[in-house]
């Protein structure tokens, strides 16, 4: 790697609006002196959850678990019945779930009270897909079309999308679903900054010689921006860190580009956009 290597971190990248919203909430109502807990890891971060741990802000996955406490929702959102458990343990509730996810939530119950079969597109069992799900009883949960192969779904079916999916993704289900029912309606559900953060990743990744992907391995807007970015980009790296950069990964670029997903905050970032520059100084 030489030391004119150019670093380039991608226009839209970052924590966005719903992990900033809810790293406030519960910052300040740490500050406050509460004992806080979040109900799951706030985000698929695994420092920043770390972080809040250290500060006291504890992880529990029963309202019940501590009593007495402020118990804040994730970001991801949850099922009708763990809100209404939630409300009913005592507990003074916080709920940072994103707006964009509230979003889906809505669209899902409309969708099953006019009596629709609801089809979410998303990943089985990720927290947030399983609270969506969970507003509307008997959704099918797909993550391809594929998986809609050999399956009965109803006359009518409404489809909404887990926030983080890629359009490509919800466009193939939609096509597939265009076969088997009359009718088939969709909300899409994708936030507009997952879409712009995976337009700029493609775009970044397409001028450089190697990326690097900042962000939770089981956050899944951030695997999708890893894999995004691989396909125009084979020497593409998901890393948590900084410390997991090396400087072979970059040998021979002329440009190297940095792109992080949506739970990934500011400081994150600059950490590594200072190592990759660090590793070229040296290497130069």
């Amino acid at each position: 790697m030489s030391k004119h290597t150019k670093v380039v971190v991608a226009q839209s990248a970052g924590a966005c609006y719903g992990v900033e919203r809810a790293l406030r909430m519960v910052r300040e109502a740490a500050q406050s002196g509460a004992q806080v807990h979040t109900l799951g890891p706030l985000i698929h971060n695994p420092q920043v959850v770390a972080e809040l741990e250290a500060k006291g802000v504890g992880v529990v996955e029963s309202p019940h678990q501590q009593p007495g406490s402020t118990l804040v929702l994730r970001t991801h959102g949850v099922t009708p019945e763990v809100e209404r458990d939630a409300a009913a343990s005592g507990v003074k509730v916080l709920d940072a779930t994103c707006p964009y996810v509230k979003k889906a939530h809505m669209a899902a119950e409309r969708f099953s009270r006019e009596g629709y079969h609801v089809v979410v597109v998303g990943e089985k069992g990720h927290p947030e897909v399983e609270g969506t799900a969970g507003h509307a009883p008997g959704a099918m949960i797909v993550n391809s079309a594929d998986q809609l192969d050999g399956v009965q779904v109803g006359r009518r079916v409404g489809v909404v999308v887990q926030t983080t999916q890629t359009k490509a993704c919800l466009d193939q289900v939609v096509c597939r679903l265009l076969g088997m029912a009359e009718e088939v309606r969709v909300v899409n559900t994708i936030c507009d900054a997952t879409s712009e953060r995976q337009a700029a990743a493609a775009q970044l990744a397409g001028e450089s010689d190697a990326m690097v992907v900042i962000g939770g391995r089981n956050s899944a807007n951030t695997t999708h921006l890893a894999d995004i970015c691989r396909a125009a980009c084979p020497r593409t790296h998901h890393i948590e860190t900084a410390d997991e950069l090396q400087a072979q990964w970059f040998a021979g670029a002329a440009q190297v580009g940095i792109t992080a997903g949506a739970s990934t905050p500011p400081e994150q970032i600059d950490a590594v956009l200072a190592r990759v520059r660090a590793l070229c100084d040296e290497e130069g």
